[in-house]
């Protein structure tokens, strides 16, 4: 052990000479290191931010969830545009059919989709996200609010004029979130009350923009935007221990029952499950992310090379002195351990230049991205295992004709 510490604390005065004495050839094979770590764990820092900010948006989509549409999320050209639009829309009676004859099913609900302008006095917001909702919609998608509360059972049943209220919706026209309980807006000739305004969460990649959306009661909702094109969907959720798949199966054949398909027509609807498209999410980032490590182990084989050629040139330099170690009873192991050990070290020094690199580029991200961009702990206990890993690739055949040098030769040598 102690002998072992005393190759550790030997090889890293060496390397701080060799630095010290060889700063611009050492540098120049460092950078090397640095630019093929930090296009490694730069790409892939990055891109698991992003995987994991989008990951977490799914989630919010529900646990365990499938929306039933008469379009497939994960449309192609093998899903040709005309074939789903000629589809049946989702109805709202189909809602209550599912609860009757599920027995996977915990909750159901009805959500219809458009877009409207609303205003209050003289302000106007055009465009503005209008989703119409059931009372199971706070169940399966759980709303946080700003200020206010949700609709009430009471306003559901009988499609009250009250609403919910986007918290940029809620600035835009009044200021603030909590100047805009008790007020209105009007939306097709209909005054709303806002009883409760969402809590700014920001738009999101799968589409969702409750900050600048107005929720309204479905049986008001449908007085305003006809059902049939409101782009409804419905979204399902299943019981504890319920499986996506068992789930899916269950709802395909109500569904079949519901629109009386024959054994031999096909699903004129489409189960989109919240668990396929989290999966299909880690499908994609794991192909980006094996594109930019092979981008960054391009970039750490030309720095292998610079570290190989710096300890190629350690050896000769150093012939003598390994002559006078093996005279004196230094083993084969010891020799190549230490030059292997030196290897690493410069490896690790490339690596930290790298990763500090990597750190400015995710302050510089995490801005304009707008989530934040991080270097995670697996990162960076993968940055020291490609470092060593680096390191004793370039350093093995140095290291070996190190330790094999017949110590007569080397002491001679000059």
């Amino acid at each position: 052990m102690r002998k072992s510490l005393n190759i550790l604390i030997n090889s890293l005065r060496l390397t701080w000479q060799e630095l010290r004495v060889n700063k611009l050839r050492t540098g120049l094979s460092l950078t090397g290191v640095a630019f093929g770590i930090f296009c490694i764990i730069g790409v892939l820092a990055t891109v698991n931010s992003l995987e994991r900010n989008i990951q977490n948006e799914v989630q919010t989509l529900g646990n365990n969830t499938i929306y039933i549409d008469k379009w497939e999320y994960g449309g192609g050209p093998d899903k040709p545009f005309w074939k789903y639009q000629a589809r049946p829309t989702m109805k709202y009676e189909e809602m209550d059919l599912i609860k009757q004859r599920s027995e996977l099913a915990s909750d159901i609900s009805f959500l219809m989709r458009a877009s409207g302008n609303i205003g209050y006095k003289d302000d106007v917001i055009q465009n503005a996200s209008v989703y119409g909702i059931v009372e199971s919609q706070m169940t399966i998608q759980p709303i946080s609010f700003a200020a206010g509360r949700y609709i009430s059972s009471t306003e559901f049943n009988s499609g009250s004029t009250v609403g919910l209220i986007g918290f940029d919706n809620a600035e835009k026209l009044y200021g603030s979130a909590e100047k805009a309980l008790g007020k209105y807006f009007e939306i097709k000739g209909k005054h709303v009350t806002i009883v409760g305004v969402i809590k700014k969460e920001g738009k999101n990649f799968i589409g969702w923009d409750y900050d600048n959306c107005i929720m309204l009661p479905y049986k008001l909702c449908k007085q305003i935007v006809p059902e049939k094109n409101s782009n409804p969907v419905l979204i399902a959720t299943g019981k504890t221990n319920v499986t996506t798949t068992a789930l899916s199966d269950e709802l395909e054949g109500i569904m079949r029952q519901i629109r009386r398909l024959a054994p031999r027509q096909e699903d004129n609807f489409s189960l989109n499950s919240v668990e396929a498209f989290s999966k299909a999410i880690t499908s994609l980032f794991g192909t980006v992310n094996i594109v930019g490590g092979l981008i960054g182990i391009i970039s750490l084989i030309v720095g292998m090379f610079g570290i190989a050629n710096i300890m190629f040139v350690t050896v000769k330099e150093r012939t003598s002195v390994i002559g006078l170690k093996k005279a004196i009873g230094a083993k084969k192991s010891s020799i190549l351990f230490e030059f292997l050990l030196e290897a690493s070290i410069l490896c690790l020094m490339g690596g930290a230049i790298g990763l500090f690199f990597v750190y400015i580029l995710t302050l510089i991200l995490s801005g304009p991205l707008k989530f934040p961009v991080y270097i995670s702990i697996p990162l960076l206990i993968s940055t020291v295992i490609i470092c060593l890993v680096v390191g004793i690739l370039a350093g093995i055949f140095p290291a070996s004709r190190a330790a094999k040098m017949d110590p007569v030769v080397a002491i001679r040598s000059k």
